[in-house]
């Protein structure tokens, strides 16, 4: 069984979000033993700007997963790939501030590593979905058209 580099990239962004949705249900799971997982310094409120940080890698990879399906142009893999380095950037600085905790929360960084390993196979098979000749339709016939044109 052949699967096409989309079918490929949207398996490993849905991968991704089940990760970041585990990765964040690790941290919460103490809350059931009665432990206390409010961060320091925070008088109990979470910051705006975290809680759009937290949408937008969640929305992203969504509209990401839909857009992969329905469109194959160069300029969208392009955006699309560029996405991905985005994502393993952030992953990776994540795992910086998450080595920085004291104590170390191992199995969190082992979630996050895995995404991380994720995020560095999507890149990949992003970059080799980038580099495929452009198949659509459009641009063969005016191929085609341009060289009946020149004949």
């Amino acid at each position: 069984m052949s699967i096409s580099k989309q079918g490929k990239i949207i398996a490993l962004w849905i991968v991704f979000l089940f990760g970041t949705v585990f990765h964040t249900q690790l941290a919460l799971m103490p809350l059931l033993y009665g432990e206390n997982v409010m961060m320091p310094d925070t008088q109990g409120k979470m910051p705006a700007f975290e809680s759009w940080l937290m949408l937008g890698m969640f929305v992203l990879p969504a509209i990401a997963i839909v857009v992969t399906a329905f469109n194959n142009s160069r300029r969208y893999r392009l955006i699309h790939f560029c996405l991905t380095v985005l994502f393993t950037v952030i992953n990776f600085i994540h795992i910086v501030f998450d080595l920085s905790v004291q104590p170390i929360v191992w199995h969190q960084i082992v979630s996050i590593v895995l995404l991380f390993v994720n995020g560095l196979l999507l890149n990949i098979v992003s970059l080799q979905w980038l580099r495929e000749r452009d198949k659509s339709p459009k641009l063969r016939k005016k191929v085609t058209v341009k060289a009946v044109k020149n004949s």
